[in-house]
């Protein structure tokens, strides 16, 4: 009988462990793709986009002509997006007068109930002139986050001062001057690397 009870045990414990193989190895292969590994295979990220800013509409087509960094966020973000956006400007301020001018970013809030249009636009131009602060209703929001694969998650109130957190990607997604998801920029990227990147697109049109 303890015999039976031993080899039914060992029976159950392969079975259980086939089972998680199997899962793992599922979970692999759906595994979501870094957005660079997906831009290299082909994969249609990024286009056109229609927000709203303090000035009026803005949309990604308006903006033809030059180098684009799309940054998503939101202005109660106690550290992130302080630091992308300070990166961002520092590499802006790493070109010359001459490409900076054909630079634009855009910071475009995931936070729409609390970031007014007003809010945004000083927030982005205190990091540099040339970003826009910008966004849209919920469904256009959701529309471009997916387009160019980033994700967001609004937190549950806790009711501190601050409110709820917003958990977000935090990527600088580099768009050449026809309109084009060309590369991605990890938030530990140093302002070289973002100067680089932008004079790239210069460069090569």
């Amino acid at each position: 009988m303890m015999k039976t009870n031993g080899l039914n045990t060992l029976r159950t414990l392969l079975i259980m462990t086939a089972f998680l193989l199997v899962g793992m190895a599922v979970a692999f292969y759906f595994r979501p793709q870094p957005v660079d590994e997906r831009i290299a295979l082909g994969e249609s990220l990024g286009g056109e986009f229609n927000l709203q800013t303090s000035e009026g509409p803005l949309k990604l087509s308006d903006l033809a002509g030059n180098a684009v960094v799309l940054y998503l966020g939101y202005t109660n973000c106690p550290d992130v997006c302080p630091t992308g956006l300070a990166v961002l400007s520092q590499g802006i301020h790493g070109l010359s007068p001459e490409e900076q001018a054909q630079v634009r970013g855009v910071f475009m809030s995931v936070d729409p109930a609390r970031d007014s249009l007003d809010t945004l636009k000083q927030y982005a131009a205190f990091f540099h002139p040339n970003i826009f602060g910008a966004t849209a209703d919920r469904a256009e929001i959701d529309r471009v986050v997916k387009r160019y694969g980033g994700f967001y998650r609004i937190g549950e109130d806790t009711g501190s001062a601050a409110g709820y957190a917003v958990d977000h990607s935090s990527r600088l997604y580099l768009i050449n001057k026809q309109g084009k998801l060309v590369s991605t920029l990890m938030h530990s990227s140093t302002p070289a690397d973002v100067t680089a990147g932008l004079r790239e697109i210069l460069n090569n049109g």
